[in-house]
């Protein structure tokens, strides 16, 4: 995907093109539909089960926005990157715009089934990641539609796991609208339960139980870091509770960058592999917060993550003859997905591109640097590893 004047590039402005050029062949045939209203006209819907019509369309644009929301935020662009981000801004507002309005042939389904509760927390992480471009430029009848979309979720009761940080971080895009009716015990409930569940060394139980899988990094650490950052001054347990919780994000991204292979691989375990590189969303996400651990450099992650985003998106079979993501981890593998995945909710992979909200002159963009598993299988200096504690 990259072209070859962009030869003569720093590598990572390199990188760079390369993850906006599949940034935009993942998101383009998703919001061009919206824009259009056409969404459920148009996207195919591979699934198992025959009840994902209704969840499929919402799933699209809640884990689509999650991922692309801190680039619509960035700013000093190169002309072209820029003229894109501008489009892919307004082509996201009128997204939302397409899937909360009650009249539009895409409003999306908010009040029905359980599903729902989990993408609109998607999507109200995007409204936290943009606050210009998605929150601050709404016009009013679009953010009361919006509001109302999210409260729309309340009608129905979280599952005890992971989804307890759903209702918690609809809530705090609630507040963040404006709603005086946010509901801070949905937000204490999430935070402390989890707390609770919290096993060590950078690891969280998917409710009572460990579930060996990528739901640290699909949801839990990146929910609750950014939910304890946006409401910690409320509650004082709330706020005092945030040293903890980056200090186990960071141990968690560590162990996650540890796991990308010379090759650009990772073990295929656990469920919804077919969420593909959003595998990465921590790491991805203390790579734009800037707390990556002290010993790992921001180009590492780059080039790790880049190794992976193009094993994973040039395999064959990766997109359907009009350009929709297909269920696979590697490929065409309908196989791999539970009865919960359909094509909507394969979006999710654009959570690995959460660094490109910083700009082109960071470090994370300038340069290349082995990563660790490649300087391990290389025969270079290896640093130890330790645990959190």
């Amino acid at each position: 995907m990259s072209r070859p004047s962009d030869a003569t590039l720093d590598p990572g402005l390199r990188d760079r093109k390369y993850w906006i050029a599949v940034l935009d062949k993942i998101a383009r045939p998703v919001l061009e539909a919206l824009r259009r209203r056409e969404l459920r006209k148009v996207m195919p819907l591979q699934a198992k089960a025959d009840d994902r019509e209704h969840y499929s369309h919402l799933e699209a644009l809640g884990r689509l926005l999650t991922g692309i929301a801190p680039w619509l935020e960035a700013r000093g662009l190169d002309p072209e990157e820029e003229a894109l981000r501008q489009e892919y801004a307004q082509l996201a507002r009128e997204a939302i715009d397409a899937g909360t309005d009650p009249h539009s042939p895409d409003a999306m389904n908010f009040s029905c089934g359980l599903q729902p509760i989990v993408d609109a927390a998607f999507l109200s992480h995007a409204l936290l990641r943009a606050p210009v471009e998605l929150r601050g430029k709404l016009d009013e009848r679009v953010r009361a539609q919006l509001a109302a979309a999210l409260k729309a979720t309340r009608t129905r009761k979280p599952v005890f796991n992971n989804w307890l940080l759903f209702a918690a971080m609809t809530e705090t895009a609630l507040y963040q609208l404006g709603e005086p009716d946010w509901d801070p015990m949905r937000i204490d409930y999430a935070i402390k339960q989890h707390d609770g569940w919290y096993l060590g060394d950078g690891m969280y139980g998917d409710g009572p139980e460990f579930h060996f899988d990528y739901y640290n990094s699909f949801v839990i650490h990146p929910m609750l870091v950014d939910i304890v950052e946006a409401m910690g001054e409320h509650y004082r347990d709330w706020g005092s509770r945030a040293e903890a919780v980056n200090a186990r994000a960071v141990r968690h991204a560590a162990t996650l960058e540890r796991m990308i292979s010379p090759e650009g691989t990772f073990p295929a375990v656990g469920r919804s592999l077919a969420y593909r590189f959003g595998a990465f969303h921590l790491l991805a996400q203390m790579a734009l917060q800037q707390k990556l651990p002290a010993d790992i450099k921001p180009a590492q992650v780059r080039c790790a993550l880049t190794a992976v985003i193009r094993r994973m998106i040039e395999m064959p079979g990766t997109f359907d003859e009009n350009g929709w993501l297909k269920i696979g981890f590697c490929g065409d593998q309908p196989e791999v997905g539970e009865g919960y995945i359909s094509t909507g909710s394969l979006y999710l992979c654009a959570a690995v591109f959460l660094p490109l909200g910083l700009p082109p002159a960071h470090p994370f963009w300038q340069g290349e640097a082995d990563w660790t598993s490649r300087r391990a299988w290389g025969g270079q200096p290896l640093p130890a590893d330790r645990a959190l504690k």
